[in-house]
């Protein structure tokens, strides 16, 4: 009789391992993500953004993914070749961008440094630093929504079967352990010299840590890769690997046929447009709405992320052995609205309104992830959550682009004044009345594939741990 080794990943401790160690990789994509948001008012006073142009800069991370469809390209090559070659490609594409990012924000560039006369030399409406900035976040964005979709690859091979929803659950309240970090870190990192807030020396250091972070990312998905063929190879050995299939373009179009698949694609995009972008925001609601320090105003925010690391898991654990993914995912829309219309029309204490939107951007990833396995062959979850990150990426590039516009727009005068060191407040209402829009119709979307899931048998109502 011949006796076949146990797969790696029936190893509790080793497969949780290396949930840590891959999480770990997101959570500095996640952390140079958010490392700007609490910048926001420098980026005006030091390189004189304008609101839109600050919207116009957070969305040049989306444009690969929209325009040049890179998620979905990415999950394509994925799929094709692998999880090693694919993560260390993209992630190291991130890296640099980051890298450029903060380039373009350094006194050392803006002072004359090299490239800036070339930068200088077209498009002269825009200036140098914007120019620069948004070049590095797109080459940040274009590896950095890769970069996850491998990362979910890594746990769906590793917990296929097994706690799934709790390990995906895990994975991003890590994950967002890196954008509560920059919120609260970034605005610790800058050096006030003058002590009275006239001048902020070392403005960009956040930006620099944060491109550092990514390095050390980098480095803990290359010590990965020595388990990821490890487990390859222990697959081989006991002849348990899914039949290879070439991917086609029909495999594409069939994702959207999938009713069931259309409806969770479109929750995607407007619950996290509803989200993401304003909490690029966030800060400078709390400082000009509640008029906080820059460091608190970075602390409430961070309720957000940190309250995700707590509830995740709880309603990861839920959808595993209880079942209801499609119910949470209702809840989850439905607070979405709520803390949005809280905003705009309430003074209430800002920490419960983000305690709100923290249960939120717990319920909907939790059961959203891990529900997609039900819905599409492992074989092809590269390609579907490519597919979906590439649609979300419309929303990522369009509202934080949307909401700088508005503020400009309802607040006429006001990025002028503070570029030129005034004091000036904006009014975040009626762009907080669209983010709530997108909530009431992510909600209606939740709801149809809530309806769905009783004539599609994927069970998205069903436990997902096997029994």
């Amino acid at each position: 009789m011949v006796h076949f080794k146990k797969s790696l990943n029936d190893s509790v401790t080793l497969r949780w391992g290396i949930m840590l160690l891959v999480s770990f990789t997101m959570a500095t994509n996640y952390y140079f993500y958010d490392a700007l948001s609490p910048l926001k008012f420098l980026m005006e006073r030091e390189l004189g953004f304008s609101s839109s142009e600050y919207g116009f800069f957070q969305a040049a991370y989306s444009i690969p993914n929209v325009f040049l469809l890179m998620a979905v390209i990415g999950g394509i090559i994925l799929d094709r070749i692998g999880i090693r070659i694919t993560g260390f490609a993209f992630i190291f594409i991130q890296f640099i961008g980051a890298t450029v990012t903060a380039y373009g924000s350094s006194p050392y560039f803006n002072e004359g440094g090299p490239g800036y006369d070339f930068m200088n030399s077209f498009l002269t409406a825009y200036s140098p630093a914007l120019k620069v900035t948004s070049l590095g976040f797109f080459l940040f964005g274009l590896g950095a929504e890769t970069s996850i979709v491998v990362i979910s690859k890594v746990i769906v091979k590793w917990f296929k079967g097994k706690e799934i929803a709790l390990a995906l659950g895990l994975n991003v309240a890590i994950a967002r352990l890196g954008m509560g970090a920059a919120l609260v870190i970034s605005p610790r990192l800058i050096i006030d010299s003058t002590q009275n807030g006239s001048l902020w020396q070392n403005w960009t250091m956040p930006i620099w840590f944060g491109a550092l972070l990514l390095g050390i990312g980098l480095l803990a998905f290359l010590v990965y890769t020595i388990w990821d063929i490890k487990f390859d190879r222990r697959v081989a050995e006991r002849m348990e690997s899914d039949p290879a299939e070439e991917f086609s373009f029909g495999d594409l179009f069939r994702l959207f046929t999938n009713r069931s698949f259309i409806y969770i694609t479109m929750l995607c995009v407007l619950f996290y447009s509803a989200v993401f972008p304003f909490m690029k925001y966030a800060p400078d609601l709390m400082i000009n709405k509640f008029g906080v320090a820059p460091t608190l105003a970075g602390d409430i925010s961070s309720i957000l992320p940190f309250g995700t690391l707590v509830f995740t898991p709880v309603f990861a654990y839920i959808c595993d052995y209880k079942g209801k993914s499609a119910s949470l995912m209702v809840y989850g829309s439905l607070l979405v609205v709520m803390v949005h219309l809280i905003f705009a029309f309430t003074t209430i204490t800002p920490y419960i309104p983000m305690f709100i939107l923290g249960i939120a951007f717990s319920l909907v990833p939790a059961a959203m992830w891990p529900a997609v396995t039900k819905i599409v062959e492992t074989n092809k979850i590269g390609t579907a959550y490519g597919a979906m990150f590439t649609v979300q990426a419309i929303g990522l590039m369009l509202f934080p682009w949307l909401i700088g516009i508005v503020l400009d727009y309802t607040n006429p005068g006001v990025s002028e004044i503070l570029a030129a060191g005034g004091q000036a407040v904006y009014d975040y209402s009626q762009a907080l009345l669209m983010l709530a829009l997108l909530g009431v119709i992510a909600l209606g979307f939740s709801w149809l594939l809530k309806g769905e899931d009783r004539t599609s048998g994927y069970g998205l109502e069903k436990p997902n741990k096997m029994s």
